[in-house]
């Protein structure tokens, strides 16, 4: 153990979020889809205002005496709150170390990539609760290559992990979620359903909206292992050779090509379906868990959980500590922190705790719980089913889910993309246009491949640089960073014509395979556009069978909100408010929509 004394103030577990003075970026999330592995920050991002704990970048980490049993527990954003109410059963009992120390365990809401990019370095929390062990292997993997190690035949010496003595305290299968009345019209709950379902039933009907998350959370990921398994014929052994065979990414792409959008995870779709209802998805890939939380106060009508006759894979929900004090590390776990990871972990295995998360929805790891019986979720309904999924597909190997990870890039439905920036003279206030660079940089950074487009419109009182779209090769990026850092503040501010300009030239590339999209920025009034909001629509009207996205964000308290939301709502989209996060993690939230 290290004996030096650790000082400081051990840091807040929320942060407040990062105020962001002035610019508007207009996002639209209904139909996009990318090609970007993006760090998504937390889901709460998009919601009430409330920020995950993460730490914004030069917040000191946090600092322990050598004696501290504090143990800080980073949990995906959809357990957090049961682990929340865990933790504080736990604390009530009022363990002790032998030393004294009270052991006291603190949740932290995490998004899985923030977590593991955090957990490389001097992180704000000592043990972590990712949704699935895809995570840790990724961080496991990231460690190795940060300690400059190669791994050799599958084995890494336990004192080159980066964590250790994982638990898995509770499981859920990734399900197809969909309106009861949507299941019923795909053959639920008397045919077998599957991918390749959904595939047909999107390709026959336009209207029918079905999303998985980006890749980026676990039941994206997961979703896409299962399509890639589906494509090859298989249940077990996914190997990198059958995964991009032609015939399983020609399997994939199809599917692929009828998903509305991606995005994050379940907690935002949740909070969207909550206020949209049927008009925002007919269908959505989730773990089962979030059926039977829907399902307690249905907000209109059921959802029922269809499990892929394909076959499932799950979310394990593993619980590890974290081994700081490696090299790189200047601040070790104490060895009382290292009982109360030992004594939670085992607080989440007993009877007690097991039941705490069957009642929130989750499987427990107890296999000796009755789920037909008694106050279980799972009986007396048929939205879900505890005796699915039938088939249960094999996890593979980290190996292998990174090849499936990275060519899920060229299956997944291309996007066109016009950025519409504002580059007028208050633009020129404070730290606004170099943040709106950084921001753009982040942006164009995490689109991967070539097979997306991507256009630039700069402007101020007209079009000051009209990019427009082109194949996004090095070539064309290196273009586009010249021209961001080219930019000046000048000039009045012609929103709408920007807008409408960007658009138009989007519904005139007649591409219905892309999903097109505008993200749209400004921090204050319209004031020089010959067109109005009423032409706008009128442009996206004129092509009915052309869908158009789009993003908006206000930047400061300049900004037309009310405007702003109001192009949001033509294009079937989302406003959003800067200030909610910091904007280069808000563009990259954005960047994983398509």
């Amino acid at each position: 153990m290290n004996n030096r004394k650790r000082t400081g103030k051990q840091a807040a577990p929320k942060q407040n979020l990062l105020v962001i003075g002035g610019i508007v970026l207009v996002i639209l999330l209904v139909c996009g889809a990318f090609t970007v592995r993006a760090v998504m920050w937390v889901a709460n991002v998009f919601g009430d205002g409330q920020e995950a704990a993460t730490a914004p970048e030069g917040t000191p980490a946090l600092t322990w005496d050598e004696q501290s049993a504090r143990l800080t527990v980073a949990a995906s954003p959809l357990m957090a709150p049961v682990l929340e109410q865990l933790a504080l059963e736990f604390n009530d009992q009022a363990h002790e170390a032998p030393s004294g120390e009270r052991l006291i365990v603190e949740i932290a809401p995490y998004e899985p990539a923030k977590m593991i990019k955090d957990a490389l370095g001097r992180p704000n929390f000592q043990a972590m609760s990712p949704d699935s062990t895809l995570w840790l292997d990724r961080l496991e993997a990231d460690w190795r290559a940060k300690l400059g190690q190669t791994e050799q035949a599958g084995i890494v010496p336990v004192g080159q992990q980066r964590t250790s003595g994982q638990i898995r305290y509770a499981v859920s299968p990734v399900v197809i979620v969909a309106w009861e009345s949507v299941a019923r019209e795909l053959g639920w709950p008397d045919k077998p359903v599957g991918w390749q379902t959904i595939q047909q039933k999107a390709t026959q009907d336009a209207n029918f909206k079905w999303n998985h998350p980006s890749t980026n959370n676990a039941s994206g990921l997961l979703a896409t292992l299962a399509e890639f398994y589906a494509g090859a014929g298989l249940t077990r052994g996914l190997t990198a050779e059958a995964a991009t065979n032609p015939a399983t990414l020609e399997y994939v792409r199809a599917v692929e090509a009828t998903v509305r959008f991606y995005g994050e995870g379940e907690e935002v779709i949740m909070r969207r379906l909550t206020t949209e209802g049927r008009a925002f998805l007919d269908a959505f890939v989730a773990q089962e868990r979030v059926v039977i939380d829907w399902n307690r106060d249905p907000k209109g009508e059921r959802l029922v959980a269809i499990y892929p006759a394909e076959g499932a894979l799950w979310t394990d929900h593993p619980f590890a500590l974290l081994e700081l004090g490696a090299p790189h590390d200047d601040l070790a776990i104490t060895d009382n922190q290292r009982l109360t990871y030992q004594a939670f972990g085992e607080f989440l295995r007993t009877p007690m705790a097991q039941s705490v998360l069957l009642t929130a929805g989750y499987r427990p790891a107890d296999l000796g719980i009755d789920l037909s019986s008694g106050d279980s979720p799972f009986a007396n309904t048929d939205a879900v089913d505890w005796r699915q999924p039938q088939t249960t597909l094999q996890m593979p190997s980290p190996a292998v889910v990174e090849v499936v990870q990275n060519f899920w890039y060229y299956t997944k439905r291309p996007t066109n993309v016009y950025l519409v920036v504002d580059t007028s003279g208050s633009m020129e206030e404070g730290n606004k246009l170099p943040r709106t660079q950084e921001a753009l940089r982040a942006f164009v950074g995490q689109i991967q491949g070539d097979r997306d487009q991507l256009g630039l419109v700069e402007f101020a009182s007209g079009s000051k640089n009209f990019t427009p779209l082109r194949q996004l090769d090095e070539n064309v990026r290196s273009d586009l960073l010249k021209q961001i850092e080219r930019m000046e503040p000048i000039g009045g501010t012609a929103l709408i014509d920007a807008v409408y300009n960007a658009a138009n030239d989007l519904l005139a590339q007649n591409d219905s395979e892309a999903i097109n999209a505008l993200v749209v920025m400004t921090d204050g009034q319209e004031n020089e556009s010959s067109y109005t909001v009423d032409d706008l629509n009128n442009l996206l009207q004129s092509h009915p069978n052309q869908r158009l996205v789009i993003f908006t964000i206000a930047f400061g308290s300049d900004a037309d909100e009310q405007l702003l939301q109001e192009i949001a709502n033509i294009g079937n989209g989302q406003f959003r408010r800067a200030s909610e996060t910091d904007i280069e993690e808000l563009y990259k939230i954005i960047s994983t929509y398509f």
